[in-house]
């Protein structure tokens, strides 16, 4: 690593799936996912001095920071059993921290604001409570931007950068297919329109220079079957901060495997 962390883009999979007693589709597929993200923590629990968390579950007007040194959760689904709106996760913030991040931000002139109250949504403390169940080190979270517009998206990720040499870890959690309406009516589509997506993406995060990167990202609406795979963007934002901060590495899909019938990837960026 050079001394420098790589930064992450991870599937968050569907609601509190992994404590779920009926499981949330193929289970052999959730257990994959489950050892992926207990694999990332172990290899990173004793390497990390924090983590700074981009998800998919929170827009604001202005990029916001989580100033709260213990946020709590949030637990921003629907429709679940009585348990899963009972969870606990030992996680707590850092306001110094979060200074940083907004220094960063404001220095390279990204006007940003300050959150106290909101707790950790489930597209941090459930792939985070796998990989990191019991974490020592402050966890912060970073807001998306309501627009979703990819490139003040990846501005931020660039702002970011210098982060990863400080020992934090930036981890951006979405799916990169995301459209609720074909996961829950045997879509026969969905398994063709996804590895349509995923084949476009995984050679526009890989293989392509760094500006051609940036380029097809801005315009990822163009590429195959890329508004049936995403209606909105919000779950592919985190890859626009995590492809600004990762923007001089190359990367690398660290993650393929199936969720719900849809082909999803993740990938790390200096790995």
């Amino acid at each position: 690593m050079n001394g420098k962390l790589p930064v992450y883009y991870i599937p968050h999979g569907g609601g509190p799936w992994h404590v779920l007693d009926e499981p949330m589709g193929d289970p052999e597929d959730l257990e994959y996912l489950k050892n992926f993200l207990k694999n990332l923590g172990e290899e990173y629990s004793n390497k990390i001095k924090a983590i700074l968390v981009i998800s998919a579950h929170w827009e604001e007007k202005v990029p916001t920071i989580n100033f709260s040194e213990n946020p709590g959760l949030l637990y921003d689904y629907y429709g679940f059993p009585d348990y899963t709106y009972h969870l606990t996760w030992p996680a707590h913030g850092d306001p110094f921290l979060a200074e940083k991040v907004e220094y960063l931000l404001n220095n390279n002139g990204i006007t940003t604001a300050r959150e106290n109250k909101r707790g950790y949504d489930h597209g941090v403390f459930v792939p985070l409570m796998v990989a990191f169940p019991n974490p020592e080190i402050p966890i912060i979270q970073l807001s998306l931007v309501k627009k979703l517009d990819p490139q003040l998206h990846i501005n931020i990720g660039k702002a970011l950068e210098p982060l990863r040499e400080d020992g934090i870890l930036i981890i951006g959690s979405g799916m990169s297919y995301h459209n609720i309406k074909t996961f829950f009516v045997n879509d026969t589509n969905l398994k063709k329109v996804s590895e349509e997506f995923d084949t476009w993406l995984k050679q526009t995060i890989i293989f392509s220079n760094k500006e051609e990167r940036e380029k097809e990202l801005i315009n990822w609406y163009k590429a195959p079957s890329a508004t049936i795979s995403h209606p909105s963007s919000e779950h592919l934002a985190p890859l626009f901060v995590c492809a600004g901060a990762g923007y001089n590495d190359k990367a690398t899909q660290v993650y393929s495997n199936y969720l719900l019938g849809a082909k999803i990837s993740g990938f790390a960026f200096g790995i």
